[in-house]
């Protein structure tokens, strides 16, 4: 059973219908909350849910405070026909209108079908308990038009939500821990784009010695590391929160903090593919750089990819723009940007993962971190091709000791400063520190037309 927060009322009027909404508090921070009653033709939305939820978001809006929402609804109901329909449409053009304003919260503990499911994709955090599913098309349409039989929890099911199509962010047993998760993510955000994330006092000296970070990386270029002990070594205390963990888990997406500061992560995970990119990974990344500059976190990017996954398959299906999505969202992020080159830096992938062409304020490199338009075996082959096998070795051997270093990229700029990687938590820190009052303009069009 879901325990609601003491709510304040007379703020929000109740009317009849399947949702509550109300002012409330987690955790000594204020939010407009809207909670699903199940209880009620399985939660469907009827016109009034739709207006409450619209109204939510209005106040949201006007008052500058995060919006969260703890749904299970069957969907519209059937019994108000269109008028529900127009309901759950008007409620997802409010959200629409708040959202990079004030964070956008979802907990959802029980099923979202149909259209209102679509809801879900508009939030920036959604958390499902593992009873939870969601989807636009149930089983029994899923079966009359493909003839494959299948149940709500394969088709949309938390663990299918949260590692095949990356709509939660984390899993959770109950409906209290969905307003404990909801808490933590929320005191790592501002409650406006308007406003800064608190900074949290800490006995974790910032600069700290990472004396873990020196011999991380494996000797061997095709060695395997977790990115995770990285981001734990140089975070406060060790403590993060990762989103999206099991989804596109060659890029870990994650929340810190650095010197009491809240910011964003976003590092290759060389454990899963081998850290490259692919379509999923690059949507993972866009929208995690999006939310980062939305609320004002600043960036901090781990590189170490070989690059873009190939393939037939993952070209047709739109590696190009998806690549673009997320070359596009670093692009027009206005928040602080630190990276940091640990190791393999490679072609496309390594501009879009917050180059100096891209924009970063600040990029560090460490000493065996390899920046270049690709490796020594694939440029070999290219290069060499018509040469002895003894030629190939030894202009590999050579291309490698030449190019695959971070020092030609720092002589020409595009690499501030090749760092021990034991200080690499106070070079980031510093860097922080400096950035601090960044400012950019804001480009003057209504918005941009990005590569979705």
């Amino acid at each position: 059973m879901l325990s609601k927060p003491h709510a304040q009322p007379g703020i929000l009027t109740r009317v009849p219908g399947s949702t509550e909404a109300c002012v409330t508090e987690l955790d000594g921070r204020r939010v407009i909350a809207v909670f699903s009653n199940p209880g009620q033709q399985r939660g469907a939305f009827r016109e009034d849910d739709g207006a409450k939820i619209a109204r939510a978001a209005v106040l949201a809006k006007e008052n500058r405070l995060p919006l969260v929402l703890v749904l299970s609804t069957s969907g519209a109901s059937i019994s108000d026909g269109v008028s529900a329909l127009a309901s759950w449409g008007r409620a997802a053009r409010a959200i629409s209108d708040i959202s990079g304003i004030v964070p956008i919260l979802i907990g959802l503990t029980g099923p979202a079908i149909s259209g209102p499911a679509l809801l879900l994709g508009l939030a920036d955090i959604v958390i499902g308990t593992i009873d939870s599913y969601a989807y636009v098309s149930g089983p029994a349409m899923v079966e009359e038009f493909t003839g494959v039989k299948t149940s709500a929890a394969e088709l949309g099911g938390s663990h299918a939500l949260a590692s095949r199509s990356g709509v939660l962010c984390a899993e959770v047993t109950d409906g209290t821990e969905i307003l404990e998760s909801i808490t933590e993510v929320l005191s790592y955000l501002p409650d406006s784009t308007d406003s800064l994330p608190e900074r949290i006092a800490d006995d974790d000296d910032p600069d700290r010695i990472c004396e873990g970070l020196a011999h991380i990386i494996p000797e061997s270029a095709t060695g395997s590391y977790d990115v995770r002990a990285i981001v734990e070594q140089i975070a406060d205390n060790g403590d993060y929160l990762e989103l999206r963990g099991k989804w596109a888990p060659q890029l870990v997406t994650s929340l810190a903090r650095i010197g009491g500061r809240s910011i964003g992560i976003i590092a290759n995970q060389p454990q899963a593919m081998a850290g490259t990119l692919d379509i999923q990974a690059s949507q993972k990344g866009a929208r995690f750089v999006r939310f980062c500059s939305a609320f004002n976190l600043p960036l901090v990017t781990l590189v170490d990819t070989p690059g873009f996954l190939p393939g037939k398959d993952i070209e047709w299906r739109g590696m190009i723009r998806h690549g673009a999505e997320l070359a596009f969202s670093y692009a027009a992020c206005t928040v602080p940007r630190i990276c940091v080159i640990m190791r393999k830096a490679y072609g496309g992938a390594y501009i879009v993962m917050d180059s100096k062409g891209m924009g970063s304020d600040l990029v560090f490199a460490w000493p065996q971190a390899e920046i270049a338009v690709m490796g020594a075996q694939g440029a070999t082959q290219i290069l060499m091709r018509r040469a002895s096998d003894e030629e190939r070795l030894a202009y590999q051997a050579k291309y490698q000791e030449t190019y695959l270093t971070p020092w030609i990229a720092a002589e020409r700029g595009f690499v501030d400063a090749v760092i021990d990687p034991i200080s690499t938590r106070s070079e980031i820190n510093a860097g922080l520190d400096i950035l601090a009052s960044k400012r950019e303009r804001i480009r003057p069009s209504k918005h941009a037309n990005s590569p979705l």
